[in-house]
C-alpha cells in the first residue's frame, strides 16, 4: 500500500528571492518579475498562491523546482538549499504533458525509469494507478483519456517519485467546471493520503479556499507576498457556507474585484 506520513514531507522556505528577465526588444534592460519575495510552508501543508497574471507565480514555482536560478535570495526545502532539479520536488503543469506514444502505465513509470529505479519498485506503478483510479486504463494511450484522467496520470507520475514537495501550476485550469471540482476532491484525497507538502498556483479563488490550509496573495509584478490568509474551515468544505463566502468576499475585496460579477478569478 502506498502511504506517506508527515515525516516524509519537507517544509519550504523562500527568503528575499529576486528574479529578473531581459527585455527582448530593449537590449541591456531587464524586467523584475520577483522583487524580494519571502514566505514559508510547513511540512505537509497545502498552500495556494494567487495573484494577478504576470506577477511571477509560475516563475517562483520554476525556481523552487530548480528549473531556473534566482538573481538573489535563498530557497530551501527542509534544511537543503535548492541548487537544481530533484525528484524530491515534483511539478505538475496545466497541460499534463504526457508522452503520446506511451501507455498510461509507461507514462507513470517514466520518472522511475529515468532514475534507474524501476526494477527496484515493480509493484509501485500498479499501486499508484489504483491510487488515482486508473488501473482499468493501464494500457490506454493519452488520446484515449479525458482531460481529468490525463491530469490524474500526471499526478501519479509526479507522486510515484515520493516527492517531499509537490508544485502544482494551474493543474486544473484547462478542465471544465464540473471536472475541475471533481479533480479538486481527487487532489485533496491524494494529499490527505500522502501528506505531501503542496504549493498550488491557481487563478480560481474558490479553488484556493476549497483546497488550502493557507492562501498567499501576491502583488502585481514585481511579485511579493501582499497578504496571508489562514483558511480555518473543516474539511470537507461547503462552498456555499457563510464562512466560505466570507473568505471569498474578503479576498475579492482585497484584490479590488468585489461586486464585479465577471471577475471571480484573477
Amino acid at each position: 500500500m502506498v502511504t506517506t506520513n508527515s515525516a516524509d514531507a519537507s517544509g519550504v522556505r523562500v527568503h528575499e528571492i529576486c528574479k529578473s528577465f531581459p527585455v527582448p526588444d530593449a537590449p541591456g534592460t531587464s524586467r523584475v518579475a520577483l522583487g524580494g519575495i519571502s514566505f514559508s510552508i510547513a511540512a505537509s501543508e497545502l498552500v495556494s498562491l494567487v495573484g494577478p497574471s504576470g506577477c511571477g507565480k509560475s516563475t517562483l514555482l520554476r525556481l523552487i523546482a530548480g528549473l531556473d536560478v534566482s538573481d538573489s535570495g535563498e530557497l530551501l526545502v527542509g534544511n537543503k538549499e535548492i541548487v537544481g532539479p530533484s525528484a524530491e520536488r515534483g511539478l505538475v503543469f496545466q497541460d499534463p504533458n504526457l508522452f503520446p506514444w506511451l501507455t498510461v502505465r509507461r507514462n507513470i513509470e517514466a520518472g522511475l525509469a529515468a532514475r534507474g529505479v524501476l526494477r527496484e519498485k515493480p509493484n509501485e506503478v500498479d499501486e499508484f494507478m489504483r491510487l488515482v483510479g486508473l488501473e482499468a486504463f493501464a494500457n490506454a494511450y493519452p488520446h484515449h483519456l479525458s482531460g481529468g484522467m490525463a491530469q490524474r496520470v500526471a499526478l501519479a507520475r509526479a507522486l510515484i517519485n515520493h516527492p517531499k514537495v509537490l508544485l502544482l501550476d494551474e493543474p486544473l485550469g484547462a478542465l471544465d467546471a464540473f471536472t475541475r471540482m471533481r479533480m479538486q476532491d481527487e487532489v485533496l484525497r491524494l494529499w490527505e493520503n500522502r501528506r505531501t507538502t503542496m504549493l498550488l498556483v491557481t487563478h480560481d479563488i474558490d479553488e484556493a479556499i476549497y483546497m488550502s490550509d493557507r492562501i498567499l496573495i501576491m502583488t502585481q509584478a514585481p511579485g511579493r507576498i501582499d497578504r496571508e490568509i489562514d483558511i480555518d474551515l473543516a474539511r470537507p468544505r461547503d462552498r456555499t457556507s457563510d464562512l466560505f463566502l466570507r473568505f471569498r468576499r474578503e479576498i475579492l475585496e482585497h484584490l479590488h474585484f468585489a461586486g464585479k460579477a465577471a471577475d471571480l478569478s484573477l
